[in-house]
């Protein structure tokens, strides 16, 4: 066995050791630790930035695009926005202990089902240091112990940050950092199931496929956000501009931004030339079928391809289509079942659109961009599921817990 193996499969034992005792603290215990974890990142901001530029000096060395090196430079504002955010936390209910439910058997014996921790759960993601906070925080407050294991472009800033949440008070190695940034480092992570309950990826296509390829415990992933909004017969038209312009340019390069629009063939011709001048006003280039061009004869000509392409990126597909029952269609073929909406005032077709279409998220005259455990009132997230077992949609600290049974008696037998 490599020293890089022997030193993850050493963390994973770490781990789990850490996650019993993790398990035996309380709500309070929990949050005071969290609260000297925000004061240990804003006292060490000095030495945050000093490691951060380290990674922005190489980057710029490997030639990173300048959105890239957005992503991951680190300044007073951003370490103070990681510190108030495991503040925020803090100030979140603990869903560990909460009883689910429970009911008392015909002989007596009495049983519980009780939010408990996952255990052990491996972080792997890309870029952004401030993940390394987020993962560590969220997991730390429904009593999982964290292997985190970040890319190699904020290797420095990674570890500072890690540095820093482990010196508050945790139980030792609650809060691991993978020192090697090898891809060998992820398939040993992602073969370590005697240690791990649960691997979580954050970044690209490729990192996700090749985690899913390699582990031998559950995922939690989404590959792609390719969001659909649906224009229904009966939409209100300037909710309809209103909303496409919002789900796509609000901030085009995540998740939940609009990819694909679907419009009711009795309003296109009403309808679309209103949207369209909306979306070029935001500098939006517009991609369509056949029925679209006919309306909006500059319109580009949509492929294929792009009713699978998650662009990231100011550019809409647009399709006419004949009735609710083929956008339906349409979006359970394509979409990526992350958030798909629907615009209409017709009560029947949008509970008909909630009930039928196929993804973690389902609206009704809701920008796509509120796909967001923010947004949804869970104070923070780990990321979004398009999974269906056991998390789905925007996950929050319930989603880091499972249950167990707890059953009671006084001497019940079977015979």
């Amino acid at each position: 066995m490599s020293t890089l193996q022997q030193t993850i499969h050493q963390m994973g034992q770490q781990a789990r050791a850490a996650a019993h005792r993790l398990s035996q603290l309380s709500s309070d215990e929990k949050n005071a630790i969290l609260r000297a974890m925000a004061a240990a990142l804003r006292a060490r901001v000095p030495e945050l930035l000093a490691a951060n530029a380290l990674d922005l000096e190489a980057g710029k060395a490997k030639g990173l695009s300048g959105a890239m090196l957005d992503r991951l430079k680190l300044d007073e504002a951003r370490v103070e926005a990681m510190a108030a955010g495991i503040d925020q936390v803090a100030t979140l209910p603990d869903p560990v202990g909460q009883v689910l439910d429970d009911w008392t058997r015909p002989n007596g014996i009495r049983i519980e089902q009780v939010r408990v921790p996952i255990g052990t759960i491996g972080i792997i993601y890309e870029s952004r240091p401030n993940v390394t906070a987020d993962a560590a925080v969220l997991c730390f407050k429904t009593g999982n112990a964290t292997i985190l294991r970040g890319g190699s472009e904020a290797i420095h800033s990674n570890r500072a940050i890690a540095e820093a949440l482990s010196s508050a008070g945790a139980p030792d190695h609650a809060i691991q950092l993978i020192p090697f940034t090898d891809r060998e480092s992820v398939a040993v992570l992602a073969g370590m199931d005697k240690w791990l309950d649960l691997i979580i990826p954050r970044g690209g296509k490729g990192l996700i496929e090749t985690v899913v390829s390699l582990a031998r415990m559950p995922v939690i992933k989404h590959y792609d956000g390719i969001c659909h909004l649906y224009i229904d017969k009966s939409a209100d038209l300037a909710m309809s501009a209103k909303l496409a312009v919002d789900s796509k340019t609000q901030k085009p390069g995540v998740c939940n931004a609009l990819e694909t629009l679907l419009v009711h063939e009795s309003i296109a011709a009403t309808a679309l030339p209103v949207i369209a001048a909306a979306l070029r006003a935001k500098g939006v280039e517009l991609r369509g079928c056949a029925k679209t061009q006919a309306v909006l004869t500059d319109v580009v000509a949509a492929t294929e391809e792009d009713w699978t392409t998650e662009y990231l990126d100011l550019i809409l597909a647009i399709k006419i289509v004949a009735s609710q029952e083929e956008a339906v269609a349409h979006i359970n073929d394509y979409s990526s079942h992350h958030t798909d909406c629907i615009v209409t005032t017709d009560p029947a077709a949008a509970e008909k659109f909630l009930r039928e279409v196929d993804s973690a998220c389902v609206f009704h005259n809701v920008s796509t961009r509120f796909a967001d455990g923010g947004e949804f009132g869970f104070g923070a997230e780990i990321g979004i599921s398009t999974d269906k077992l056991h998390a789905r949609g925007p996950m929050g600290l319930r989603e880091l817990t499972s249950y167990q049974y707890r059953v009671r008696g006084n001497g019940q037998t079977k015979a």
